[in-house]
């Protein structure tokens, strides 16, 4: 009997594969740009953008978070395939027009930027998004403060500033057209612990919602199987300490996996919980330790977006502990969400066959369909 099920199971995340595949393909998925910016002696800075110069020159934009989606799609591929130099080449001449689109101004005045270079990673790896770093320079600033503003035209970006030779660093996420806060330019990194901490409680609610649609099928799969609240809570008070142990040495540099290992275990993860949510109706006694362990992988995934982002090291601990509370109010928004869609049908008889069944197949398709992509491109 449990092999019929697990062959039913297959069959049909088989179907719901096929026929969500076109929704899923993608190519590579849009991440936001990082920009450091460094405030040297004479007040001038220096900046450097961390982003993926193929899409800048294809000119893909941001409402579109998968390259493949894009009509550009063709031309970004093409750019991708180019060797480092050419893409060099091909950026040199587009530099300027990308200098003359950012927003830089002081105290009312707009500041130009002056292109220096660029550096392309030479990552042979087609599958994989390539990074790019493309340097900036102002003249000395005038005035005592600035504000950054990265276009609209780009998406989102995640902007540091720090003093040259200091080991203070402020770091933001400014979504699609916001404005970053005023920096003063002789204080610009020096925020205070409850700033920090509410940055960083922002940048982890926002990695669940709306950025961690991995994160948050992991969540809804333990949800549709635990009917009682206080299983549900052992599951997320065990995942929870799981990322949280994991997130913890990873950042402290304690513990470490390429993200080619985690990546696709996390993916399998929430293809598990599809697939045990349809084949079990009960919570089985091993479903909290894999959860917790499940977690482990799930916070070292964490500790990747962080350590793109950069922690402050002056409020190191500040950031770490709010960027991990604001995950955890991300994920109890989920299972609000959740029980407000469908908590008022948990103890109804069909509850199973209509509802946890049916999403778990998805969750499970999904899932499957993830580790392939994230394992074999």
């Amino acid at each position: 009997m449990l092999i019929k099920r697990i062959v039913q199971v297959a069959a049909i995340a088989t179907l719901v594969i096929v026929s969500i595949w076109p929704a899923l393909g993608q190519a590579h998925t849009v991440r936001p740009a990082v920009v450091s910016i460094t405030i040297m002696e004479d007040s001038s800075l220096q900046l450097v953008v961390k982003t993926n110069a193929e899409l800048l020159l294809a000119g893909i934009p941001p409402e579109f978070t998968d390259t493949n989606d894009a009509p550009q799609a063709e031309l970004y591929d093409f750019l991708r395939a180019a060797e480092p130099e050419q893409l060099i080449a091909e950026f040199e001449t587009y530099g300027p027009k990308f200098a003359r689109a950012l927003e830089l101004t002081s105290e009312g005045e707009a500041i130009s930027l002056e292109y220096v270079g660029i550096e392309v990673e030479s990552e042979p790896d087609l599958e994989l998004a390539r990074d790019s770093f493309i340097y900036l320079r102002t003249m000395p600033l005038e005035g005592e403060a600035f504000v950054w503003r990265w276009p609209d035209e780009y998406g989102s970006n995640v902007v540091r500033v720090s003093r040259d030779g200091s080991d203070q660093m402020t770091s933001v996420w400014l979504k699609q057209g916001e404005i970053s806060d005023v920096y003063p330019l002789e204080s610009a990194a020096d925020r205070s612990a409850l700033q920090v901490g509410w940055d960083y409680l922002v940048i982890g609610f926002e990695h669940i919602i709306p950025k961690g649609l991995d994160h948050i099928l992991f969540v809804l799969g333990i949800f549709l199987l635990s009917t009682r609240f206080g299983a549900l809570l052992w599951q997320v008070t065990a995942f929870t300490l799981a990322h949280t142990i994991t997130l913890g040495l990873s950042i402290y540099g304690l513990i470490s996996a390429p993200a080619s290992i985690v990546e696709p275990l996390i993916a399998l993860s929430i293809a598990y919980v599809g697939i045990e949510n349809s084949l079990s109706s009960r919570l089985q006694p091993w479903r909290i330790v894999l959860v917790f362990l499940f977690g482990l992988l799930h916070g070292m995934g964490f500790a990747g977006v962080l350590t793109e982002i950069g922690l402050p090291r002056s409020e190191f601990l500040t950031a770490l502990i709010t960027f991990n509370i604001g995950v955890e109010f991300g994920q109890l928004a989920v299972i609000c969400l959740a029980f407000a869609l469908l908590g008022w049908w948990r103890n109804a008889p069909w509850y199973r066959q209509r509802v946890t069944i049916p999403l778990s197949l998805l969750i499970t398709a999904i899932g499957l369909y993830w580790t392939w992509e994230r394992v074999f491109g």
